[in-house]
């Protein structure tokens, strides 16, 4: 006894104690009787330690200088780091607990390597890992403000401008002059080139808040209200990325789907029924009619008795599905301005258009149309509405229009005038790159006044 006694005095002054197995995780037994608390300062552990100490981790008790098992021992030996650690510590300080008292500090350095699998040591790791969640938070918080979202990878920000090459110049001389100076000089456009951009630009322009309705009125039949729909929507479908259909809403056996070349021989009778089966657009596609331009037209009934059949709701059936998959709905409608689906028609607007032809009776009833939709609650549709004054007859005609221009100016948000073309006059399909010139400039630029209506607040409904 007094030889392991000798051998114990010897090892305490190289830190080497008799028994372990009574200490707390931070206590340090001393063979005097008292206990003695060892607060020491270690170096910060980096910021990707776990303070989460599962059981499997932990070391395994140790009796009497021993380990329980030569297996557990080997199993849970420190890495070369950690058991170098204690070469950093500087000034260790000792404090004297009374035996039996529970110490009142808890360092990193116990919380990792406890002295045993004590349930109170797990316990207080995980009341420590708490406590720290808050700082853990504010560094992640910070960390997120530094963050970019997916909306800042623009093309502007990505693409070097520099090494794109520019588009090649149109006219004549401007060509001339970029291939002799091997694409190095690039000529002004001439105004014509630069109107015709300032024109697509207009068309395109993003139109936001779902999908627009612009139905085509007109009392009178023979003034050109199927054509005029055709145009607009082959204008539209021809500078614009998104989808265009129009609708033949006309009770008395519409000719919209004659007005293009490509027929599908389904009608908006086969929608209605089949409206439950339409579940993406490939299935819409196999029923409207599609145009060159991109145009989309879905045919009324050929038979009258089924197309007085159409009613209001049957149009509210198919507007809900144009609607999911379009941007722009042209509804062309029929004479009767009170017929049940003129009254649908209506309630979806969000813009008008007045088809008027250049004679008196013509003009008078499309300038009565303006009066009876002011005194039916649609005063806001009619004064934001556009007036198409359409040519639908060859010569000169008696009647002035300038002062047809300047009468409806005074009603409507604008005018625009279709000229003849003999082409449309035929009543057949209409190609659109066959149009004449002015035909096909008047025709865009009155899609530019449509969507420049449809973008201004308070031009709807």
């Amino acid at each position: 006894m007094r030889e392991r006694d000798n051998e114990t005095s010897q090892d305490v002054d190289n830190g080497v104690l008799e028994r372990t197995d009574n200490l707390e995780t931070t206590g340090i037994g001393i063979v005097d009787g008292t206990t003695a608390q060892i607060d020491l300062n270690l170096p910060v552990l980096a910021d990707d330690d776990d303070d989460y100490v599962d059981e499997d981790d932990l070391p395994p008790v140790v009796h009497d200088g021993e380990p329980a098992s030569a297996d557990a021992a080997e199993e849970h030996t420190a890495p070369e780091s950690e058991a170098e650690a204690p070469d950093d510590i500087v000034d260790a300080e000792v404090v004297s607990t009374p035996t039996g008292a529970t110490p009142t500090g808890v360092t990193r350095r116990a919380i990792h390597h406890p002295a045993g699998p004590d349930k109170h040591a797990l316990e207080r790791v995980r009341g420590v890992r708490v406590e720290e969640e808050p700082l853990q938070s504010r560094r992640l918080d910070q960390l997120a403000a530094d963050r970019e979202t997916p909306e800042l990878l623009t093309a502007d920000r990505l693409i070097d401008r520099s090494r794109v090459a520019a588009p090649e110049p149109e006219g004549v001389w401007q060509r001339f002059v970029y291939g002799a100076t091997l694409r190095r000089v690039i000529l002004e456009d001439s105004p014509r080139v630069r109107a015709r951009k300032e024109l697509d630009r207009r068309i395109s322009a993003p139109l936001t808040g779902g999908a627009k309705f612009v139905p085509v009125l007109s009392r009178k039949g023979g003034v050109g209200k199927t054509s005029v729909t055709t145009l607009l929507g082959m204008a539209l479908a021809d500078a614009r990325e998104d989808r265009i259909i129009a609708v033949d809403a006309n009770p008395d056996r519409g000719t919209l789907a004659e007005r293009i070349e490509r027929r599908s021989g389904k009608t908006v009778r086969d929608l209605v029924r089949a409206r439950a089966e339409v579940t993406g657009f490939n299935d819409l596609s196999a029923i409207v009619a599609r145009d060159e331009t991109r145009l989309d037209i879905l045919a009324s009934d050929a038979d009258p008795h089924l197309s007085e059949a159409f009613s209001d709701r049957d149009y509210h059936d198919v507007a809900a599905i144009a609607a999911h998959y379009y941007s722009i709905v042209l509804t062309d409608s029929g004479t009767g301005i009170v017929h049940s689906v003129m009254d649908a028609t209506l309630e979806l607007a969000d813009q008008l258009l007045i088809v008027a032809g250049r004679s008196v009776d013509e003009a008078k009833l499309a300038s009565e149309t303006l009066s009876w939709l002011e005194t039916n609650g649609y005063s806001e549709l009619a004064r934001n509405a556009v007036v198409v004054l359409n040519t639908s007859r060859p010569g000169a005609s008696l009647i002035k229009p300038s002062e047809l221009e300047s009468h409806f100016r005074t009603r409507v948000r604008a005018v625009v005038t279709i000229p003849y073309d003999a082409h449309i006059a035929t009543g057949g399909p209409i190609s659109f790159r066959d149009l004449a010139g002015a035909t096909r400039l008047a025709a865009r630029e009155l899609a530019a006044v449509v969507v420049e209506g449809l973008r201004t607040p308070g031009s709807g409904r």
